[in-house]
């Protein structure tokens, strides 16, 4: 067949044109194949470094902020979206986490197979005891932890991400709460060293108390400190010289400082913020205080520091289920009341700070508890920044994140409304220029068929054997279910909760095995008794739960 008697038809060289047209363009990356350019045009942009525009159009390209303003020229190749009656805030930021790292190691397990806590027996300072520093969290990241979905959705697009269990737990990271591999979330690593003066063992073992742990790591700063001048000697000079012994933890300590990551000391109450005062001026360290719920009666003296502050917004509660004869005193009662006024007390003395959340499990709680600062005085505009651009300046991350401005990274939230308002939803948040639909958590609609109010005895089995729960439960008219589940793994509060006909679910995040994790219940009821299915870390274990009746409860208070 020779050329000329080749006929292409008319619709043959369509195709061939659109095929030529792709490879001559950039080929399209991003969620669902979307395109890698974006345009939120006429919604109202807050930049949280600059003030607020109304009718603006903010331009992701490639996964960084290309163009703000009112008069921008969107390019041609972009997906636009209207923004009207909408919100842009840049991509909240928690200030201290372990979301997004993978679960810690399993313990050695017995000799019938159950896992068995490690002891760690401490013989002195040599033996460094619970000192991991060279822990990476950058080398730790798991994108399959289901928190990070969760954090994402409430609108967190970056955390400051750290190992936790130990005085010197390891170094943190910023990461992106977006991507497929552990590598797309590393944003800055490393960023910390966090430092608990929890010490183990208790008081047969060293350290074995706060005063052994402050001793502790003031010997780990000085053999840290020592290290790093004999090290130089010896470098510049090491012919005729006895070389220095290898220590992992000070080299690991010396190699992050020297990255210029920052020193996390931990304060909440006045005493204990004092006292961290006082350490980081005789460790002179680069340091940033956390905890800090106190605040409101040292403000002034931390602000003399200049010392920058995390805030934790898990706010002091009464215990749950504690003993109701217990009269609390009148400092922990005014702690309870005063301590979301903190942060205005701070920002009223002049010190940066930024929030964290602390023991809070699920993510809608973190805003709510940053309104209770708001109603305790702090303005709106500081708590934003608290969330955003304050801890990325914390963490020398503002050349990239915190604020929408242009060269920066492309982690964005849009919400139907003002982001402190209960009824405000995100519709949908960026992360390195990625765009996340927020899709509300379905449920079904059938009216619940019964009442799950009431405190609930579960029995399961896991590998280790039975255990037992407490789940402590209160439902809505709708069927909306609250409350707590209790076990020997701790206490978690119940969220996504709901009761459909007899069938109903809810989850807890709880830790297990050193890392944060979601359990989730799902099941059927009648009358005092409920089963189902418990999933949590990958695992399905059967359960079942009665509810005593009043009758039962008033013959087991008699016996007592």
């Amino acid at each position: 067949m020779s050329w000329r008697s080749v006929q292409l038809r008319p619709w043959a060289f369509l195709l061939l044109g659109v095929w030529l047209g792709l490879l001559a363009t950039p080929a399209a990356q991003g969620q669902g194949g979307e395109p890698r350019t974006f345009a939120i045009r006429g919604a109202k942009v807050v930049p949280v470094s600059s003030t607020p525009v109304e009718n603006a159009t903010v331009v992701v390209s490639r996964g960084i902020i290309t163009a703000v303003g009112t008069n921008v020229t969107i390019p041609p190749d972009a997906w636009v979206i209207d923004g009207k009656g909408l919100i842009v805030y840049p991509g909240l930021i928690d200030g201290f986490t372990d979301v997004g790292l993978a679960p810690a190691t399993p313990s050695a397990p017995t000799g019938d197979g159950a896992p068995r806590p490690q002891q760690i027996v401490s013989r002195g300072p040599e033996d460094r005891p619970a000192t991991t520093p060279w822990r990476s969290a950058a080398d730790e990241v798991n994108p399959g932890d289901p928190r990070v979905e969760t954090w994402r959705s409430a609108g967190f697009t970056t955390v400051i991400a750290a190992p936790k269990g130990g005085m010197f737990p390891g170094q943190a990271a910023v990461l992106d709460l977006g991507g497929e591999r552990a590598g797309d979330l590393v944003v800055k690593a490393p960023v910390a060293v966090p430092v608990s003066f929890e010490a183990p063992g208790g008081f047969r073992n060293f350290p074995g108390s706060v005063m052994g742990g402050i001793a502790y790591l003031r010997q780990v700063w000085l053999d840290t400190n020592w290290d790093t001048q004999a090290d130089a000697i010896y470098e510049k000079n090491p012919r005729g010289m006895e070389r220095p012994k290898y220590d992992r933890s000070d080299r690991a300590l010396t190699a992050a400082l020297g990255k210029h990551a920052v020193v996390l000391i931990p304060g909440n109450t006045s005493l204990q913020i004092r006292r961290a005062l006082r350490l980081i001026d005789e460790w002179k360290l680069n340091a940033v205080l956390y905890g800090a719920q106190m605040g409101y009666e040292v403000a002034p003296e931390i602000a003399a520091k200049k010392l920058p502050v995390l805030v934790d917004l898990k706010w002091p509660e009464a215990v749950k289920d504690g003993d109701p004869e217990a009269t609390p005193s009148l400092r922990a009662l005014r702690f309870r009341d005063r301590a979301p006024s903190s942060p205005a007390a701070l920002g009223k003395a002049g010190v940066k700070f930024a929030f964290y959340s602390g023991g809070i499990t699920t993510p809608k709680d973190i805003l709510s508890a940053v309104k209770r600062s708001i109603d305790a005085g702090l303005s709106p505009e500081a708590a934003l920044r608290a969330l955003t651009l304050a801890p990325a300046e914390i963490f020398g991350a503002a050349e990239t994140l915190g604020s929408i401005e242009n060269g920066k990274i492309a982690n964005l939230i849009v919400t139907d409304g003002d982001l402190f308002d209960k009824k405000t939803k995100v519709k949908m948040v960026f992360v390195d220029g990625r765009k996340y639909e927020v899709r509300e958590t379905l449920r079904p609609s059938e009216p619940p068929k019964g009442d799950l109010t009431g405190k609930w005895k579960l029995t399961f089995t896991t590998p280790q054997g039975q255990e037992e729960a407490t789940a402590d439960l209160a439902m809505l008219p709708d069927g909306t279910l609250t409350g707590s589940v209790t076990s020997d793994h701790g206490t978690g509060s119940v969220f996504s909760g709901w009761l459909s006909g007899d069938k109903f679910s809810f989850a807890i995040n709880i830790s297990l095995e050193g890392s944060s994790s979601d359990v989730v219940f799902t099941g059927t009821f009648e009358g005092t008794s409920i089963k189902g299915s418990i999933q949590a870390m990958g695992y399905t274990f059967e359960f079942s739960g009665t509810k005593p009746t009043r009758m039962a409860e008033v013959k087991a208070g008699g016996a007592q």
